[in-house]
């Protein structure tokens, strides 16, 4: 991007390297450095590109000398650059979002729509619209200056908010998480600490990913096995995680009214540290719901609530809540409803309502490691 200042352009420069790798790389060995082979051969491809298109004098003081021997520039510098060039004000938020999910992030066109809920047609639509508006539009590859950040800061946070959760549960595959992703989704988030350190979004949003991820390495057995947070071990949980995880709700609740990071932080928070399963505050958990509903509605967080209603009320009153959500278009595909009405259909004893919801959460689930907890939980029944 730095070297086209053209997303198409970028994206292809970048396919032909790894083309260009599959067809070396097997004769000639990998380099020891192969992410600096890949910018390279990108980059001169680039360059290559903008002669071929009789454009290099004009764009020759934006080129990087191809004689400098030098690496490539700092990775995360980049990624920030990318992200505020994809989240400029121009581009309608749920396109941004979008477009750097697919462009920075790794993801496909598939997993990013099943992040919005939306068919895999409508978000290459979107993302194909967004990347002509920022060809269109001249918007440039840079971190924005320190008054334009405001603008900007509740799309980076939804990207990174959005990078977060895919990676901790994958759509799809053979892992139960992605660590590539959820690495990535933490170090963005601390970056955008030290660029933002008053921000309470910041702030909320470093906390819930810090806080979420302290229990990543009780969530499978050790066979690869689904554990629910009712049979995970606690003692392996990371407590200074925790601990600066709960430090960072505190600094971001000060804000009033808080935002909806702080409120799903402190909803973490509440998890993280009750000292058992049983000792959950469900009651607690239900209030925080009911106040992130209020500055974030979605089908997403009332089905949390509802959930928690369960837990704090009974299975009954959980189902009944699941069940007024049935008519949301949003969570017709959704595996998660499925699953939390089956659960509490168990839980009721209605063993043939039950099966038929557990077997509707099959057909929605492609992640294996979840598939096999739900296969399980249907041949119990």
């Amino acid at each position: 991007m730095r070297v086209t200042r053209d997303l198409d352009l970028a994206e292809e420069c970048v396919q032909d390297a790894y083309a260009r790798a599959l067809s070396t790389w097997g004769s000639r060995g990998v380099p020891d450095k192969p992410g600096a082979w890949l910018t390279t051969v990108a980059r001169r491809r680039a360059v290559d590109r903008l002669r071929r298109d009789q454009s290099l004098r004009q764009r020759l003081p934006r080129l990087l000398d191809e004689r400098d021997p030098a690496p490539p520039p700092e990775i995360e510098d980049d990624r920030l650059r990318l992200i505020f060039t994809c989240c400029h004000p121009a581009l309608a938020q749920p396109a941004q979002v979008a477009l750097t999910l697919r462009l920075l992030c790794g993801l496909t066109t598939a997993e990013v729509a099943r992040a919005f809920l939306v068919s895999e047609p409508t978000m290459a639509a979107r993302i194909t619209r967004a990347k002509k508006k920022i060809a269109a539009a001249r918007i440039p590859y840079q971190v924005p200056p320190a008054a334009a950040l405001a603008e900007r800061i509740e799309a980076v946070l939804a990207v990174v908010h959005l990078l977060f959760t895919t990676g901790h549960t994958a759509p799809s595959g053979a892992e139960l998480v992605r660590r590539d992703l959820v690495e990535r989704a933490l170090d963005l988030a601390r970056m955008l600490r030290a660029l933002l350190p008053d921000d309470p979004g910041v702030a909320g949003l470093l906390a819930l990913i810090v806080l979420t991820d302290a229990r990543r390495a009780t969530r499978v057995d050790g066979a690869g096995r689904l554990l629910l947070l009712a049979d995970q071990d606690r003692a392996l949980w990371d407590r200074p995680a925790i601990a600066e995880g709960t430090a960072l709700v505190r600094e971001a609740l000060r804000c009033r009214p808080p935002g909806r990071y702080a409120l799903m932080a402190a909803i973490a928070a509440v998890h993280d540290e009750a000292p058992s399963w049983d000792d959950t505050d469900w009651r607690e958990l239900v209030g925080l719901y009911d106040l992130l509903a209020a500055v974030w509605p979605s089908p997403v967080v009332a089905l949390n609530r509802a959930v928690a209603v369960g837990f704090a009320e009974g299975p009954a009153d959980g189902l009944a809540a699941l069940d007024a959500l049935a008519a949301e278009p949003q969570l017709a595909g959704y595996a998660y409803l499925a699953a939390a009405r089956a659960d509490f259909l168990r839980r009721l004893g209605r063993v043939a309502d039950a099966r038929d919801a557990y077997e509707e959460a099959l057909l929605l689930t492609e992640n294996a490691v979840e598939r096999d907890f739900l296969a399980g939980r249907l041949e119990e029944l």
